[in-house]
């Protein structure tokens, strides 16, 4: 088994959205165009309207979150994050599995149960404490994002550009620029998701610490028993 980390992103309501695949369709060329190197299989999708990436431990999977909610045909998602192990093997995501893909398929129902947009787990207690507590807030403030708003958030953050520079390919000043994305609270938005980021590395660090490989091929906490 190898280290890796476990992105499950739900459409919400997809059945009454027929543009739901079209978008989980463009979203993934977009993301295996621009993660080859954070990604350890390219992302899949099912039937089911549910987007499923694989990335390297160590990987930022908030970016994702950012990434898709910035998206020009963005769909309200539901994010279940895990850290742990995985079955290495060939094939897209979805053709995956492992301990840390089962831990994914249980966070995502009880994210839905909770009606909670993102979970995330890294096996710390005190990080997962932290991300069960602020994990939510992100999903939720990206939802409020006008069309506008979403559209310089994606210049901004997902494309990297300045300010100036997102105006010129507007068309507008960057004065126009700057108080939409003072409106939409871009900053802040980018700053909450570098702060999960954080909390979920340092959670991941933590975790192997404590743990070591078995022979079953899964891990156990160092010092306990067989």
């Amino acid at each position: 088994m190898i280290p890796a980390t476990v992105l499950f992103g739900d459409v919400v309501d997809s059945r009454r959205d027929p543009g739901a695949s079209a978008f989980l369709r463009s979203l993934r060329a977009e993301l295996d165009a621009n993660t080859a190197h954070e990604r350890l299989a390219p992302a899949g999708f099912t039937q089911g309207d549910e987007i499923q990436l694989l990335l390297v431990s160590g990987a930022d999977p908030f970016r994702i979150v950012l990434r898709a909610a910035f998206h020009p045909e963005a769909r309200g998602v539901r994010w279940a994050v895990v850290a742990g192990l995985v079955e290495p093997g060939t094939g897209p995501a979805t053709e995956r599995t492992g301990p840390a893909f089962r831990a994914a398929r249980s966070l995502l129902e009880r994210a839905k149960s909770h009606r909670d947009r993102l979970a995330a787990m890294t096996g710390d207690p005190a990080a997962d404490d932290l991300l069960a507590e602020l994990g939510p807030l992100l999903p939720t403030l990206l939802g409020e994002l006008t069309v506008r708003q979403r559209e310089v958030g994606r210049l901004l953050v997902v494309d990297g550009l300045r300010q100036a520079e997102a105006a010129e390919r507007l068309g507008v000043s960057r004065a126009t620029v700057s108080v939409i994305a003072d409106r939409g609270r871009i900053r802040h938005l980018q700053g909450l998701a570098a702060g999960l980021a954080t909390i979920f590395r340092d959670g991941v660090t933590r975790t192997d610490a404590l743990t070591e490989d078995v022979p079953d091929g899964t891990r156990r906490r160092v010092g306990s028993a067989a």
